[in-house]
């Protein structure tokens, strides 16, 4: 069992690479790692160059201090557009077995339903990871040659956090794609979910409890917020993650394969 497993995990990979996923996901990655530190650095001569003509319109630009907090606040600003991309990526990863019909071949040799699940599930976040480290390891170490990372409050917890956002909604992903056959009606779920989370937040009682309160990880490296204060809402995000992917992993798709 454990060899099928596995090489049904190769076979998830390397569809994931074939198909372009991976490649265009790597680039995008390292390219926001990059672009980070980039436009924090180039920030203070954008505002010289702007200077003149904004004087004229009446504004007046002052001196722009940049450290490495401007990259980092840069950092939690572009990561949920990566995020996003990622979710209309994968959003077809399941749905597009059943519309081939391919998981009914895989199924009849032996392998388990919730072996299926969780290997697909595992590749993505897993594509999730590496990315998303990858592109924090190259912000890191460009703030570290240009300024000082040290200037950025508890960077290791507000990076995990976000990092466990991305995990929530990858696992939605699935779970949604356990219950409907198109990409759209994954995106749709997915987006609903994240929309549902994000409204309850403006209730004063449950504000502090939401996931996506996680998204505002970059408050911690400017000193605006405690890690106390993200204590509730990474601890709903688990739990969230876990019951996503027991149910995902027990959830009955075998009528959508047909």
């Amino acid at each position: 069992m454990m060899r099928q497993l596995t090489a049904f995990t190769k076979k998830e990979l390397m569809q994931a690479v074939r198909s372009g996923r991976i490649l265009i996901l790597s680039i995008l990655f390292c390219l926001f790692g990059i672009m980070n530190p980039a436009i924090a650095k180039l920030t203070p001569r954008m505002l010289e160059f702007l200077a003149e003509d904004m004087a004229e319109s009446g504004i007046t630009v002052g001196t722009v201090a940049v450290d490495a907090t401007t990259s980092w606040t840069q950092f939690f600003k572009n990561m949920p557009i990566l995020l996003i991309v990622f979710i209309i990526m994968f959003s077809n990863h399941l749905t597009e077995e059943y519309q081939k019909g391919t998981l009914i071949n895989v199924l009849t040799k032996g392998l388990k339903q919730h072996s299926i699940l969780i290997s697909k599930m595992g590749v993505a976040v897993s594509v999730w990871t590496a990315g998303y480290f990858i592109s924090f390891l190259i912000t890191y170490g460009y703030n570290a040659y240009f300024w000082d990372n040290s200037a950025a409050r508890h960077l290791a917890f507000s990076v995990f956090i976000f990092y466990l956002e991305g995990v929530w909604l990858i696992t939605a992903i699935y779970l949604a794609s356990a219950f409907f056959r198109s990409s759209s009606a994954v995106i749709l779920t997915v987006g609903g979910m994240f929309c549902a989370s994000y409204f309850i937040g403006f209730l004063p009682k449950l504000k502090e409890y939401v996931p996506t309160d996680l998204m505002n990880a970059g408050e911690l490296i400017l000193g605006k917020a405690e890690v106390e204060t993200y204590l509730a809402p990474l601890l709903v995000t688990v739990v969230l993650i876990l019951l996503n992917i027991v149910i995902y992993a027990r959830s009955e798709f075998l009528h959508l394969c047909q």
